[in-house]
């Protein structure tokens, strides 16, 4: 796996246009001075529950198209997770949502060769509180699942989905 996935392609300053030099986890222009740090990217998603079932999202775009992953999506630059979580929902589900508890953070990355960017993934469980749930933005289907009910680990996105699952499992088996 490349240590520097954000910045592999690199190889021009953005700034002066010289060449760059390499570290471990950054590139740096030796003719301004400029530096750019690899860093992983944050995520927020939300396990909507209702009735003991979760909202689970099907992909309509690569990487995993077609595969069940937990609806959410990247932080925009200085946005709160929580905040980003609400627009994520209502951008993929239609639906508002009030975030509940927190389930962890999960490394990850976004698609699947060895340059792709790492990923730093929030996830809380939520409930809807209005809206109704309709695929939209880069999903094209919405399915309830239960918790003896979700998706086989070939069937889901990226490979924190499977791990954030169980965990959600776990607290609905000791709730």
């Amino acid at each position: 796996m490349a240590a520097v996935g954000e910045l592999t392609e690199w190889q021009w300053c953005p700034r002066c246009r010289e060449a760059l030099q390499r570290g471990d986890t950054r590139v740096e222009c030796p003719a301004c001075g400029f530096v750019a740090y690899a860093s992983s990217k944050a995520t927020a998603g939300a396990l909507v529950e209702d009735d003991g079932r979760v909202l689970l999202a099907r992909r309509a775009f690569e990487p995993f198209k077609g595969a069940w992953d937990i609806p959410g999506g990247f932080l925009e630059e200085g946005e709160h997770p929580l905040d980003g979580l609400r627009r994520e929902l209502r951008e993929e589900t239609g639906l508002d949502v009030e975030p509940l508890d927190f389930l962890g953070i999960w490394m990850d990355r976004y698609g699947g060769d060895s340059t792709a960017e790492a990923t730093l993934n929030l996830y809380w469980t939520a409930r809807a509180t209005g809206g109704e749930p309709a695929p939209a933005d880069d999903v094209d289907d919405l399915r309830w699942f239960g918790a003896d009910e979700l998706p086989s680990r070939d069937q889901l996105a990226f490979e924190n989905v499977p791990l954030v699952l169980a965990a959600w499992r776990a607290r609905q088996q000791h709730a």
